[in-house]
């Protein structure tokens, strides 16, 4: 059974000029130990699917229907005191920006031992051992010291660490990491990444890592979603999404990436258009205005998940077009025949 069990969910936001359906029936499970990658640009709702899980929503934010599951129990609908029972305790985030994050008038050492003293049964001074641990655990020097600081003394890899420290010290199941290298250069992106890696099977716990980085995505994910405007437009493992996308949208974003073996006057391909207006969605694909291929159908209604292959789904009508549709989820690639329409 899976640990995390997210069946068709519905987040919106109530605005004054109207219903904004940031989440759009959205549905996953995440296993024990597993790493589920969620990917796409800015708007496609990702952040949001994160802020239902834990149900940290702002108003005018909602969600309106949907189920989840942890360890079979339902979260929609339970009370407050069981949502904060398991949020820090079991489903730890890390958000994307660290220095809004932490407070600025209160020592790092602080607001650690906040979290500790929270969510665990530990005293004052085992809650400060803790802490220095935790900060040992995540790379940073003289722990004792850092323990005393305030957030603008630290680098923004620093910063980065402690909010990760703060996440992992009451050992979730599950750790939620929102764009956890968004404002970091490279090689900390890489040790940032390298040190949630190494955390992850020390501690066994499973993740979501939200990004619009495909790089990150294929260096740590063992399953991918891809969303676009509040939906799930493909899912599958990591290899095949990255080697046989078969979403335009997709296919889209892998023709932006740079590759190393390219000529160097090799031109880039974006994306055209801009991200769909989520308080005005269409009748049919949402991303079918930005679509090279978009046909007829594709205006008038929004295409099912299909079966494309063993573990890989995709919410696209050209995969009908083309005939690579199976009748059902296909034991071996190949076994079972295709619909051809």
């Amino acid at each position: 059974m899976a640990m995390l069990e997210v069946k068709d969910l519905c987040t919106s936001f109530f605005t004054p000029s109207g219903e904004v359906k940031a989440v759009n029936g959205v549905s996953f499970n995440l296993d024990k130990g597993k790493v589920l990658g969620i990917v796409g640009e800015s708007g496609s709702g990702k952040s949001v699917t994160a802020y239902s899980i834990l149900q940290i929503l702002t108003h005018p934010g909602k969600i309106v229907s949907g189920s989840i599951k942890f360890h079979d129990e339902e979260l929609v609908g339970a009370s407050d005191e069981k949502i904060r029972e398991i949020r820090g305790n079991h489903i730890s985030i890390i958000f994307q920006d660290p220095m809004t994050s932490l407070n600025p008038t209160l020592t790092i050492g602080n607001q650690l031992m906040e979290a500790i003293l929270l969510h665990t049964g530990r005293n004052r001074e085992q809650a400060r051992e803790r802490a220095i641990e935790m900060l040992e655990k995540v790379g940073i020097n003289e722990p004792q010291k850092r323990m005393k600081q305030y957030a603008y003394e630290l680098s923004g890899g620093m910063r980065q660490r402690v909010m990760i420290a703060m996440a992992l010290a009451c050992e979730p199941d599950i750790l939620i990491a929102d764009e956890p290298t968004t404002a970091l250069d490279v090689t900390i992106q890489a040790q940032i990444l390298e040190l949630m890696q190494e955390l992850q099977k020390e501690m066994g716990m499973a993740i979501i890592m939200i990004t619009h980085d495909l790089g990150v995505i294929a260096s740590m994910c063992d399953e991918v979603i891809v969303m676009y405007a509040g939906k799930v437009a493909e899912r599958g493992t990591a290899d095949a999404i990255f080697y046989t996308p078969k979403h335009e949208y997709t296919k889209g974003l892998m023709r932006s990436i740079p590759s190393i073996d390219s000529d160097e006057k090799t031109k880039l391909i974006p994306i055209t258009g801009t991200p769909i207006d989520l308080l005005k969605l269409p009748s049919g694909c949402a991303f079918a205005p930005r679509c090279d291929c978009a046909m007829k159908i594709c205006l008038q209604q929004h295409p099912e998940e299909f079966w494309v292959g063993r573990d890989h789904l995709a919410a696209c009508w050209m995969n009908v077009k083309e005939g690579n549709v199976f009748e059902g989820r296909p034991e071996e690639e190949g076994e079972e025949e295709t619909v051809n329409e």
